[in-house]
């Protein structure tokens, strides 16, 4: 079976890590995979090829912010991909994320339907069944139809107009061509988000996102505590996110955190920070985005306990990275993670409701009935890369034997 797989990165970001996994397992397995991928630096690999070109994609960008239309333009950029295409000849197109300026979804569609392509397609995020959002929060205007969209100035931003109604409308219409199609999501949640759009009478599955537990894994902490100067009586406390002091992300509710118990003996360390905007604490420790794998799973291993508090997540792979390192992860409920990951390994409480927050964290860092090796089993056992890979390559087959 030839896969190609589709996705704005490769090898780098959340979905890359995963699209570059599912390759290496697919060729490891017997069959073949390529990787089409429009951002990001050149991956070396057979059947690796970035098509975007990055001056259109700046120009797209520029476009989506003055017109309101993302996912319109970078025209030459989907002619590459789609000669590649052609020229892979794959039985199954799996497609990852659409959104980032890279490629034209119309083109690409029309293209996919005309061919009567197997498509696979993993929605990471909610993007394909509403007018523009990644995340649509409270908002229930995908049900229906989009517009008036009261995150308009949000990433994908619009400065001026609001076509998301006329976006969510040509989706629609586009999807509907496709016709052998199985679509993916990394949790329930999320599962239970498309049944209620216009995409919910396809066929839809859970596969969760799966980590490499060869480098996600317990590891030995003396050297990065002595580098970090934290003394072996304190707990650490870990949160890890891009951009994490954003609202998003909820980096400023660790720091409250941080401030209601700075007279335990706990350090925190915030991983995907800018240092120079952020207030900073005696019991803080800021560290800037880790790109090395290795070096974060010893920063998940240092850590007593894992906190997330995003507004919003559809699955969470810090959250799994951190099982499979032996740490438990506490947090607020935001959309998946209190549905993937299952307590006593992960304990979630009502979002912004701080007392529960830190109530549940003193809770944890006391409790010693859990141990790493049981959070290390059950995360190894639910979310590793063999898993997930095993679980796509069904969905592949079955996929391409609709008629």
């Amino acid at each position: 079976m030839r896969v190609l797989l589709i996705d704005v990165n490769c090898k780098n970001s959340s979905t890359g890590k995963i699209v570059y996994d599912l390759y290496t397992g697919i060729n490891e397995n017997g069959d073949e995979a390529a990787i089409c991928y429009g951002r990001g630096p050149l991956v070396e690999g057979k059947n690796i090829y970035k098509f975007g070109l990055d001056w259109e994609t700046k120009i797209h960008a520029l476009l989506t912010r003055l017109t309101g239309l993302t996912g319109c333009f970078s025209f030459f950029s989907t002619k590459r991909l789609l000669k590649l295409i052609d020229e892979f000849n794959p039985d199954v197109v799996h497609i990852h994320e659409l959104h980032a300026y890279f490629v034209n979804i119309a083109m690409l569609l029309k293209f996919l339907a005309k061919k009567c392509v197997s498509v696979v397609w993993t929605f990471h995020c909610e993007f394909m069944y509403t007018g523009k959002c990644g995340h649509a929060y409270e908002c229930r205007g995908f049900i229906s139809t989009c517009g008036h969209c009261p995150r308009v100035n949000e990433y994908p931003k619009s400065m001026l107009f609001d076509f998301t109604k006329h976006m969510l409308l040509q989706k629609k219409n586009l999807m509907a061509n496709i016709r052998k199609l199985t679509i993916i999501t990394p949790s329930a949640w999320l599962a239970d988000r498309v049944k209620q759009s216009f995409l919910g009478n396809r066929t839809i599955r859970v596969i969760n996102n799966g980590i490499d537990t060869n480098v996600f894994r317990a590891q030995s902490t003396n050297a990065i505590r002595k580098e970090l100067e934290i003394d072996n009586n304190e707990k650490v406390v870990l949160s890890v996110a891009p951009d994490i002091m954003s609202d998003r992300k909820g980096g400023k509710w660790v720091l409250q955190l941080a401030e209601i118990t700075k007279e335990d003996c706990i350090k925190y360390i915030l991983v995907g920070t800018n240092v120079n905007n952020v207030v900073h604490r005696k019991n803080v420790i800021f560290i800037p985005k880790i790109t090395n794998q290795n070096r974060l799973a010893q920063f998940y291993s240092l850590a007593d306990l894992f906190v997330i508090c995003s507004e919003k997540e559809t699955y969470s792979l810090t959250c799994a990275e951190a099982i499979c390192c032996g740490t438990r992860v506490v947090g607020f409920e935001c959309g998946a993670p209190e549905t993937v990951f299952q307590s006593p390994f992960a304990i979630f409480s009502t979002y912004g409701v701080l007392d529960m927050l830190v109530d549940n964290v003193l809770t944890c860092l006391n409790d010693s009935t859990v141990t790493r090796e049981e959070c290390v089993l059950y995360g190894t056992a639910n979310f590793s890369n063999a898993k997930m890979i095993n679980q796509y390559g069904k969905a592949y087959r079955e996929n391409a034997d609709k008629i």
